[in-house]
């Protein structure tokens, strides 16, 4: 069941795309631009987190704080949609409805959003290539790699395409094989224990 909240980041970013879109060719993409840098304010700025968030804020002075800050550093569009999002207090769910905006985009220029972890960088060529064909067959669309490091992981590669994990990391495959050396071994003690009540 889809949760909530990017149910609701959706509908926001939908709108955003729909205006962004009656601007012309390049309305979606500066758009996209300037939401991805203030996500990206929005993740690394603590302060700025909780000025989105904090109810304590008044709606009408958080407005007027933004209207400073947004002033001349994003489009009229961008600034007039935050507050929109202020008004309806929907301001803390940003973060959301910038990631649900950035796969409408993908989405419309047939691409699909492919996150990539490895435990020690990026992959190479030939695994790169290998993995945008095997997206490609799997979805129909040209994937878009978005490379992560875990250096939790022992190796291997997990990939997240949409809501759909498939964890190919050694931890993973450690974890399978324990188990079914779990199974086998209750199995290989029911047969001996069978073994041994009929010959006793």
């Amino acid at each position: 069941m889809p949760d909530r909240t990017d149910e609701v980041a959706r509908v926001y970013a939908e709108s955003l795309l729909e205006l962004a879109a009656a601007r012309g060719a390049n309305g979606i993409a500066e758009a996209g631009e300037e939401i991805a840098s203030l996500a990206a304010i929005a993740r690394e700025d603590r302060t700025f987190a909780e000025f989105r968030r904090s109810p304590v804020i008044d709606a009408n002075a958080r407005e007027a704080s933004l209207r400073r800050l947004l002033e001349g550093r994003v489009s009229p569009l961008v600034r007039d949609f935050l507050l929109v999002l202020n008004r309806k207090g929907r301001l803390g769910e940003f973060s959301n409805i910038a990631v649900a905006y950035d796969a409408l985009v993908q989405e419309r220029l047939g691409r699909v959003e492919v996150d990539v972890w490895t435990a020690s960088g990026p992959v190479g060529e030939d695994l790169l290539g290998s993995l945008r064909a095997k997206v490609r067959e799997a979805t129909g669309k040209d994937p878009v790699f978005r490379m992560h490091v875990d250096a939790t992981m022992i190796g291997g590669i997990r990939l997240r395409i949409g809501d759909r994990l498939i964890d190919g990391s050694v931890a993973t495959r450690l974890a399978g094989l324990r188990e079914h050396l779990i199974e086998s071994g209750r199995g290989d003690l029911r047969g001996d224990l069978d073994r041994f009540l009929t010959t006793t």
